[in-house]
């Protein structure tokens, strides 16, 4: 009996391979009949925005060659079905993406024996939109071949097989209706900020809905590094494509092709004195088409701040921005990612500490209301911190641009969404005084708060049942008055003696966090911050306020033995 062919799609050796310049993609039992034929139609098609109109295979870089002719390859030669149905490119700017776009999906085009059949470039907004189907546009009107064979419509982005009545679509997610329909592939640019788009999730689904009925169908995803902090479903296929090619996750219907820098290079920015680590993001440096003097003034003009160099960097470097690299941020936020422990769990530290005060900020229905708690722990004196927050399904509505980050929060279990008013109440209630019958609630102001907004908590922990006297909640001087609180937390964790349970809602909540100047105070405005929440980070602060008193845990009642 033969062994079925193997469609491992790891790259375990990446690191080691990308240094060397050698391929990141992995052998695989290609179609290479199908692969070669692709490769020699991608090949001879022309680009209209180059000098002399050179074809692709004149001017694209050897990389480029490879990553098409396993698109194209990559189905079984028997069944004709696609093997490898989701490629993710992560390149920087201005190696010719928009360009190998139009190419891959004309090919597609070209080869596709399917009457009727549906292509699609899908981009974020009209304008990426139009910068994909100029491109393609000009591959047909430079080959009379392909000018006899297609009818190019520039008003609706479209270009059609006068006899199959097959086309290629090119539709922006801001303008136009998007959706899977009846398309057999799909190449989706500028993946990156479909993260910040709660729709995007939908129109995935769809897509692939539309290729179970199409066996040959694939999609191809091409993205730079996100000008901030990945979100959303960017954020979901990024980390999924970079455990495929690591090997932690079997998935073979997935190929990633991610030119990035090891991590071990982004240490002290080793690799921004090192010229020939730059084709590592840059794989099309070698063709002379690629001007690196650009990227050598760039360093130099266009990283003047922290966020320009972020920016920067993400852009042509492929780098991922992080929390250490807000040019308005907190300070700590610097610092706070190395002070993880993600076996910290509510649990765990009312286990590992001898005292707990709690911080709770938070407002309306359409706002997240935060709870963070703080013990000190036994032995070492260190702070433990442990976030949660609560929101309304109305905060969805009202929030759009941050939707798909609240999502990935709730599925995460770190953010509970509320469906009846009050049972948030309850929810922080419940955890308060799970702290106090363990006997670790401080005694005296044990319970932080911004005053605004919290009145139903304040009635619900001083009730009959729950029965805390009004003197353990101690309101909190918000604005600059939290000066003293801000820079206590930040010390703290500068100097490794506090330690968050390194959560995703409070890595988000402490990177959309921006810091004012009020005179000689430091002040972490909501308003200021916009729409990114970071109500959990402000109730981090009210509790800073109250363990910084040094608090001791409420004494247990002493009782004598006493003989008459």
């Amino acid at each position: 009996m033969l062994a079925l062919p193997s469609w491992n799609t790891a790259c375990k050796d990446w690191a080691r391979r990308i240094i060397a310049g050698e391929s990141i993609i992995p052998v695989l039992p290609l179609d290479h009949e199908r692969a070669a034929k692709a490769l020699r139609i991608f090949k001879r098609l022309r680009v209209k925005d180059m000098p002399g109109f050179p074809t692709l295979g004149e001017s694209s870089p050897k990389w480029v060659f490879e990553f098409v002719y396993t698109i194209f390859g990559a189905r079984d030669a028997e069944t004709k079905k696609q093997a490898v149905k989701a490629f993710l490119l992560l390149i920087a700017k201005k190696n010719g993406k928009s360009t190998i776009a139009a190419g891959i999906m004309m090919t597609a085009l070209i080869l596709n024996d399917r009457a009727d059949g549906e292509f699609q470039i899908i981009a974020p907004t009209q304008k990426i939109a139009n910068n994909s189907f100029g491109p393609a546009m000009g591959m047909v009107e430079l080959d009379p071949q392909l000018s006899d064979l297609f009818k190019a419509n520039r008003n609706y982005r479209s270009i059609e097989h006068k006899l199959m009545n097959s086309s290629l679509r090119v539709v922006a997610a801001d303008a136009d209706t998007v959706g899977g329909g009846k398309s057999i592939a799909n190449l989706i640019d500028e993946l990156w900020l479909f993260g910040k788009n709660p729709r995007f999730a939908n129109i995935l689904s769809e897509i692939e809905g539309a290729q179970a009925a199409r066996p040959e169908g694939f999609t191809v995803m091409l993205s730079t590094q996100a000008d901030e902090e990945p979100t959303g479903e960017f954020k979901r296929i990024l980390e999924h494509m970079r455990a495929v090619r690591d090997g932690t996750v079997a998935d073979h219907t997935s190929l990633p092709v991610l030119y990035e820098l090891p991590e071990y290079l982004l240490k002290d920015e080793i690799w921004r004195n090192d010229e020939t680590l730059w084709r590592i993001p840059n794989p099309s440096i070698e063709t002379g088409f690629f001007d690196i003097d650009f990227l050598r003034n760039g360093l130099v003009s266009k990283t003047g701040t922290r966020e320009a160099k972020n920016i920067f960097f993400a852009k042509h470097f492929n780098i991922q921005v992080g929390l250490r690299q807000r040019s308005d941020g907190w300070a700590g936020a610097e610092f706070w990612e190395a002070n993880g422990d993600p076996t910290l769990t509510f649990e765990t530290l009312l286990e590992r500490c001898d005292v707990v005060v709690f911080g709770i900020d938070g407002g309306g229905l359409d706002d997240l209301l935060g709870l963070t708690v703080i013990g000190r722990e036994k032995g070492t004196g260190r702070w433990l911190t442990w976030s949660h927050a609560w929101m309304h399904p109305i905060v969805f509505a009202r929030r759009q641009v941050i939707a798909s980050k609240l999502q990935e929060l709730i599925d995460a279990g770190e953010i509970t969404l509320v469906e009846k008013p009050g049972d948030d109440v309850a929810a922080v209630c419940d955890l308060v005084m799970r702290a106090e019958d363990a006997g670790l609630l401080a005694e005296g102001p044990a319970i932080g708060v911004d005053s605004v907004g919290i009145g139903d908590i304040v009635v619900e922990l001083t009730s009959a049942d729950r029965g805390l006297s009004i003197d353990r909640i101690f309101a909190v001087l918000q604005g600059w008055r939290m000066s003293g609180a801000i820079k206590t937390a930040e010390r703290k964790v500068a100097g490794g003696e506090m330690i968050n349970a390194a959560q995703a809602l409070m890595a988000w909540c402490v990177g959309n966090a921006k810091a004012v100047a009020r005179g000689n105070a430091t002040a972490i405005d909501k308003q200021i911050s916009g729409a990114a929440k970071i109500d959990p980070l402000m109730a981090l602060f009210n509790a800073v306020t109250l363990m910084v008193r040094n608090p001791q845990p409420k004494k247990k009642p002493s009782f004598q033995m006493m003989f008459v």
